[in-house]
């Protein structure tokens, strides 16, 4: 019955009167990219909420810390599964589910009175939920609706979360700054249940669902059949790709690219600009600058990654981040001004790059398993946000300011564009498994 199915809607799709002048996968990319942007929400909070849950509960700042990295953990291991697990059930399911457990732990925090219930809410059901539509996401709508412009795409996808950062970022530090940080947790959980019916009624699983090829394919692609086994595909898929280098060395670079960008900056930036005299909203809208030149950079890199060496992009991007961190504690004061404006722009145009070169080396060397190869990469960058993210609070209760976390991050950026520099430019070789 599946083969009959498939068979006639391959011949519909042969026989197309008339082409629509827009493909369709430019819609589902679009539906993607808001989708994004809703998950995003919750995630410009953790920089905005350390100063005020620190006055109001007395926690420390590693404990709160402790909590972002809980966070920031779960949103990359959950990563490789849900990749597996939009196989199985089929993308729009996954991500409404996912969007659904983001409101409801961003919304159950209003009522927390203690640490542990930070780690619940905050910690587990937003990670659960954020990694389900991590940018796994993205490389699976990428690999199912586009064979060319691969590069642009994930590059416009992986923008849309700085795209969430600039358009919350300036509303929740007014809200936190003005009426506390509960209303601004309020606002996060309704905006990811608006999402809900886009994803519901505009997201497709497949091309084959509505009888097209994929952008620039030249052949019908049937739908596959729904792969069962799934976190036992995951596990087997990492098990095949750590017996070769060019993971260690992906997953290593994306590792201090996480420290660098969600562990440090986007958890640290604000609190650090904070200790210097600078007001939360000014400190955010600069977070929010970040987000607008991330969109610019991302889709740049894309375009770019789709006509350069991605090992270059890669070495370029960490040793241009890792200089502009060193010069970071120079910079902080009470007001903005030009090398600070300087800074964040640079540094914008860097947040994460990384991510188109370094999702297509994922698809060069691992082909079909590329999409869950890449999410247990991104664990990796998610692992290195959540020990900075939580390290980082620590040494500013230790040391009184975050300078050190400065400099060992412009550290970790030069071994990292060292790193790029040697992954194999071959396919890998994934080795069975007995």
């Amino acid at each position: 019955m599946t083969q009959t199915t498939d068979a006639a809607v391959a011949e519909d799709a042969r026989t197309d009167k008339k082409p629509s002048r827009v493909h369709r996968a430019w819609f589902v990319a679009a539906v993607t990219f808001v989708t994004i942007i809703g998950a995003a929400a919750f995630r410009s909070l953790p920089g905005l909420l350390i100063d005020p849950l620190h006055q109001e509960f007395g926690w420390s700042r590693g404990t709160i810390g402790a909590a972002v990295s809980v966070n920031l953990a779960l949103y990359g291991l959950t990563a490789p599964f849900a990749a597996a697990l939009m196989d199985r059930f089929g993308i729009r399911r996954i991500v409404a589910v996912a969007l659904a457990v983001i409101a409801l732990g961003s919304g159950t925090t209003v009522w927390m009175s203690a640490a542990w219930q930070l780690m619940l809410c905050w910690g587990l059901l937003v990670g659960l939920g954020t990694g389900s539509m991590a940018l796994a996401f993205a490389a699976t709508v990428t690999n199912r609706w586009f064979t060319e412009r691969r590069g642009l795409v994930s590059g416009i996808l992986t923008a849309a979360s700085a795209s969430g950062q600039l358009i919350f970022l300036p509303v929740l530090s007014w809200m936190v700054e003005g009426h506390g940080w509960r209303p601004a947790a309020v606002t996060v959980s309704l905006a990811a249940l608006a999402v809900i019916p886009f994803v519901w009624l505009l997201l497709r699983d497949h091309p084959a669902d509505v009888g097209l090829k994929p952008y620039g394919a030249k052949e019908f692609v049937p739908r596959p059949e729904p792969a069962r086994g799934a976190a036992r595909r995951a596990v087997t898929v990492l098990l095949s790709a750590v017996r070769t280098g060019p993971f260690w060395l992906l997953a290593g670079t994306f590792a201090i690219c996480g420290a660098s960008t969600n562990g440090l900056i986007q958890t640290h930036f604000v609190p650090a600009a904070h200790d210097h005299g600078m007001p939360i909203t000014a400190a955010a809208s600069l977070l929010a600058v970040i987000g607008v030149f991330d969109v610019l950079g991302t889709v740049a890199s894309g375009w770019f990654t789709d006509r350069y060496e991605p090992r270059r992009l890669l070495a370029v991007y960490y040793a241009l981040r890792g200089i502009s961190l060193l010069f970071l504690p120079m910079l902080l004061a009470p007001t903005v001004r030009p090398p600070m404006i300087f800074f964040i722009v640079f540094y914008g145009l860097d947040w994460v790059a990384t991510v188109p070169p370094t999702l297509a080396l994922c698809q060069e060397r691992y082909g079909e398993d590329s999409a869950i190869v890449f999410g247990w990469v991104l664990a990796s960058h998610q692992v290195g946000a959540a020990l900075v993210a939580f390290l980082g609070g620590v040494a500013r209760d230790v040391f009184g300011s975050y300078d050190v976390v400065w400099y060992a991050s412009g550290a970790l950026c030069a071994a990292a564009a060292l790193m790029a520099l040697v992954i194999r430019r071959r396919p890998a070789v994934m080795p069975a498994l007995a």
